[in-house]
């Protein structure tokens, strides 16, 4: 018998009403979702709480490690609402975002605006983008409470439509009211990963990691690239990616700022710099944005997913297409098979990372080293880690390989973040139940008994010669499968 063929690419859905059944989470679990995001955008905390509870129960039903993460709103800067709720402006319209108009007084003339800063933050010329751009404004003129604008693209705008600069720089601190109250609502949760909208800087993340840490929980952050001021700056890029556990390439608000055509070369540069600092990306947004109301993706959404996994991503992100989406379960197998196909590429198979540069201990030396044997002994079917932290198999999962990375713990807190590791397969493996010099053999027969492993197969283990202590990794063995 064949061992099982393992997806290294790992998947995030979005829960919404399409998806937060008992049944429909199960069957997400069954066409592979390995983490599942709660968009604290909508829904109640008493909501996340009951869906993260219904979560945590399918995939113990399932066998598997299945994350969650919360993701926190942030702060989306908004136009006000219409009387009518919508108004369709023409091109060469005049439009004004007037500081000073209520709730319900917006008309085919302008809108109020929740967004102070507004009249400080633009200068004349500026280009102004609504509802993800779809309509685009030019700032004719600065007056101290309200902006005069020419409509460049005009059709239907919408109350409570989002606003951004092209450029970036409406800035308002990441973290808002409504996302203190989530946090302090997290304990009900209790999160893999939480991630942080529209990051600004490396403050953002100490501030969200010092607050979780307050109510006891040390979940993985992750940024949210979002900005187009953060990847035009180096220092504050590579300070938030320092900051943070990983980075979400943000493809919406961040598209619009930069432009899609932009967004492309962007994309790839973030996927390769996360990667190389040891930070798991994740590549969000419209990816099989089709199948909302389809069952099958276009050639193009298939591509999408397809290039990201070659350009390295952990993670591929379904958001409306899971949450609201007519086919939630079948999104999700058509993005496994696309993310599949492209990982049977050699060129995803293979990597030169580091060959040239020093490694900084014994334990990255050791995950480092291990994935080079790997990828270039041909009788090895995978990595064996016995980890306590999961920082090994987080290390080897930033190479690209074909081989699974079996990660062997017996804490769960570890077994779940690792859910997000491109290669990493998460396994409850209890090496303090067996005799010291049995546990090499126990790991290989408990590999082999879940369809892992055939006997004339090897496998390469990594683990520390004092057993149970993080960050102790410092031995490597090629072992037959007997």
């Amino acid at each position: 018998m064949s061992p099982k063929v393992i997806r290294r690419t790992k998947i995030v859905a979005t829960v919404g009403p399409a998806s937060e059944s008992d049944d429909i989470i199960a069957k997400l679990i069954g066409a592979g979702v390995n983490v599942f995001r709660l968009n604290f955008s909508h829904g109640t905390a008493q909501q996340h709480a009951r869906i993260a509870a219904k979560i945590r129960k399918q995939a113990a039903i399932a066998g598997q490690y299945v994350g969650i993460m919360a993701d926190l709103q942030g702060p989306k800067i908004r136009i006000g609402s219409f009387r009518g709720d919508f108004v369709e402006l023409a091109n060469g319209d005049r439009f004004r975002l007037d500081l000073n108009l209520g709730e319900d007084e917006g008309d085919i003339r302008g809108v109020g605006l929740e967004y102070d800063e507004l009249c400080s933050s633009v200068v004349r010329g500026d280009i102004l983008l609504l509802d993800d751009g779809r309509i685009r404004m030019r700032v004719d003129d600065v007056e101290p409470s309200a902006v005069e604008c020419s409509v460049l693209i005009g059709g239907k705008l919408s109350s409570r439509k989002g606003i951004n600069r092209l450029g970036g720089g409406l800035a308002a601190p990441a973290l808002t009211a409504k996302d203190l109250t989530d946090i302090d609502s997290l304990a009900e949760v209790g999160p893999d990963f939480v991630a942080v909208s529209f990051v600004s800087s490396a403050e953002d993340i100490f501030q969200t990691r010092e607050l979780l840490q307050q109510h006891q929980l040390q979940p993985d952050i992750i940024a949210k690239i979002e900005r187009a001021e953060v990847v035009a700056d180096d220092d504050t890029l590579n300070g938030i990616l320092k900051a943070s556990d990983g980075v979400m390439v943000a493809r919406g608000d961040l598209g619009v700022e930069v432009g899609d055509a932009q967004l492309i070369g962007i994309q790839k540069e973030l996927i390769t710099r996360a990667r190389n600092m040891d930070r798991v990306v994740i590549t969000a947004t419209q990816m099989m944005e089709s199948m909302i109301n389809s069952s099958m993706p276009t050639r193009a959404e298939v591509f999408d997913v397809a290039n990201s996994v070659l350009d390295g991503t952990d993670a591929v992100m379904l958001s409306a297409e899971t949450a609201v989406g007519r086919y939630p379960v079948e999104v999700v197998q058509a993005m496994a098979d696309a993310a599949g196909g492209a990982e049977r590429q050699p060129v995803a198979r293979t990597s030169k990372y580091r060959l040239n540069k020093r490694f900084a201990d014994a334990q990255e030396t050791i995950a480092l080293s291990a994935i080079y044997a790997a990828n270039h002994f041909d009788n090895v079917r995978g990595i064996a880690c016995l980890t306590e932290s999961g920082n090994t198999p987080r290390l080897m999962s930033r190479l690209s390989s074909g081989l699974p990375i079996f990660a062997l713990s017996h804490l769960s807190e570890t077994l779940q973040k690792l859910s997000l590791c491109r290669g990493v397969v998460p396994l409850y493996f209890d090496a303090a139940a067996f005799d010291h010099d049995r546990v090499d053999a126990c790991a290989i027969e408990f590999l082999m008994d879940g369809g892992y492993l055939r006997k004339g197969d090897s496998i390469i283990l990594t683990k520390g010669e004092i057993m149970g202590t993080a960050g102790s990794t410092n031995i490597m063995k090629i072992l037959p499968v007997a």
